[in-house]
């Protein structure tokens, strides 16, 4: 009896189950629908109508705002969303892409035409406004329409161009940043190279390289430089707001080099013409240029009774040969004008200049020639006419430089060069006047101990002289040169 009443009970649970699994789902949904019933029912007053908070990082104003907008009047809410957001102005900055036109960057940011085209307009600012180059940045204001509220953008390092939209149209101006120029002096000396020595005494490498130009007639930067060589620079460091910008140019220069003092004062002369002279108003610009390429060793030196290499005969290598890559310009040693250009036996490519004073130099084994160069051309000291190669009898790319006076080969690194024309009279008088407290500078530096790689401040500077420095470079070797393969020229 008992047994009949378990099974009894076991089955009526099990069909109870089965009845459950069957109207679980039903009940589930009808649940879920109650729920979300009642959540749109009960939904507060105070949010119903009001609109989506708008966030705009560049605007000062909607940074403030609350999260979740405030509940408003009936009236207001008649104001449709969108005019809402085109009134808030926002600010974005373009930075200038190659090939990159006004134009095309409004079209890309959305912005307006007419607006561009009304600023443009503006008498006197076309050219500030169009005129790009990559890297420039243009600040925009403006609303989510891209209507214009604000435009500006730098056109040089004093000024800012200024675009403003009133009430009766845009208005544009030119805002100034006036610059204030200091004068530094600083003194090195060499322990390794040029460069390094400048980066111990905080000389730029822009300075450096305008004092080894400045030297460059009388000085071989990669050949005669010694250990214990010493120069002193007095420059102008140009400052904006306080903050260091760049360096100005080289006002004078002093060089010793092998214990030979070299001496050079920057002179603006009457017709507007900049260059270096002696203390004496000699001009540093010598007529000829020692070396006509930027060359990192001597591969060959001028040697009359050399030895031919290939044929085993005494043939006299009549110039110098400056190893440089492939591609390297060559420019000319003075003024001169072409007397010959093409193919010239072992010396390859070749061009031949004819100088005043019965001068003539040649240039060989070159890749290839200045454009638009011929015989009959007239060509300038420093003028690019060709390119470093090994065409004609090279085992490398090097220039081979010949430099002929009456006929007569002489040596390139030692022969005495003419000078260019002195002052005046008439600026001899200006020029000694402007060089005396310039020379003064140079001769008030002392060694002091080395400063740090890096402009100096504002307290470090003045418009005398300041912040003298002995650099200590230690790092390559003077005359390293290992990156160039050992060049042989068999003319």
């Amino acid at each position: 009896m008992v047994g009949r009443k378990i099974i009894g009970t076991f089955t009526v649970a099990r069909r109870f189950n089965a009845i459950m699994t069957r109207v679980a789902p039903y009940a589930a949904a009808a649940s879920a629908a109650l729920i979300l019933w009642h959540a749109a029912r009960d939904k507060p007053a105070s949010i119903v109508n009001a609109p989506a908070p708008l966030v705009y990082p560049n605007s000062i104003a909607t940074r403030s705002q609350p999260a979740v907008a405030p509940a408003v009047p009936a009236a207001e809410t008649n104001v449709p969303i969108a005019a809402q957001q085109a009134g808030v102005a926002s600010t974005i900055e373009v930075v200038v892409g190659r090939n990159d036109t006004m134009d095309g960057i409004f079209r890309r940011m959305a912005l307006d035409k007419s607006d561009l085209a009304a600023i443009r307009n503006l008498p006197g600012i076309r050219q500030s406004l169009d005129f790009l180059k990559p890297g420039d940045a243009i600040k925009v204001t403006h609303l989510n329409d891209g209507e214009i509220k604000e435009l500006s953008r730098k056109v040089s390092e004093t000024q800012t161009l200024d675009v403003v939209r009133e009430d009766d149209g845009f208005a544009a101006k030119i805002i100034s940043h006036p610059v204030e120029t200091r004068v530094r002096t600083a003194t090195a000396t060499i322990e390794s190279s040029l460069f390094q020595a400048a980066e111990s005494a905080a000389i730029s490498d822009v300075v450096a390289l305008r004092l080894a130009n400045v030297f460059a007639w009388d000085i071989d930067f990669v050949l005669d430089i010694r250990e214990g060589d010493r120069f002193t620079a007095v420059y102008e460091q140009i400052y904006q707001n306080g903050q260091y910008l760049r360096d100005g140019d080289v006002l004078a220069a002093e060089f010793v080099n092998d214990g030979t003092v070299y001496r050079a004062v920057r002179f603006r002369a009457d017709d507007g013409s900049v260059g270096y002279y002696t203390p004496d108003g000699k001009p540093m610009r010598k007529a000829f240029l020692r070396a006509p390429v930027d060359f990192t060793r001597v591969s060959s030196v001028f040697n009359p009774a050399r030895q031919h290499p290939i044929l085993n005969l005494i043939r006299g290598h009549m110039g110098t040969d400056y190893a440089a890559p492939t591609g390297t310009p060559v420019h000319a040693a003075g003024d001169a004008k072409v007397s010959f250009e093409g193919t010239r036996g072992g010396y390859g490519n070749a061009i031949v200049l004819t100088h005043s004073n019965s001068v003539s130099t040649l240039y060989g084994h070159m890749s290839r020639f200045a454009k638009n160069l011929h015989v009959g051309s007239h060509v300038n000291q420093g003028e690019i006419i060709g390119y470093v190669g090994m065409t004609g009898l090279a085992t490398g790319p090097h220039l081979h430089y010949e430099y002929l006076m009456n006929g007569v080969h002489m040596n390139p690194q030692t022969v005495r060069l003419p000078g260019a024309e002195p002052l005046r009279a008439d600026s001899l008088a200006k020029f000694r006047s402007a060089a005396t407290p310039l020379l003064a500078a140079l001769s008030a530096t002392t060694p002091a101990e080395p400063t740090a790689s890096a402009p100096p401040s504002a307290a470090s500077s003045s418009a005398a002289t300041a912040n003298h420095a002995t650099a200590v470079a230690a790092a390559r070797p003077l005359g390293n040169s290992s990156d160039i393969p050992s060049t042989t020229s068999v003319n």
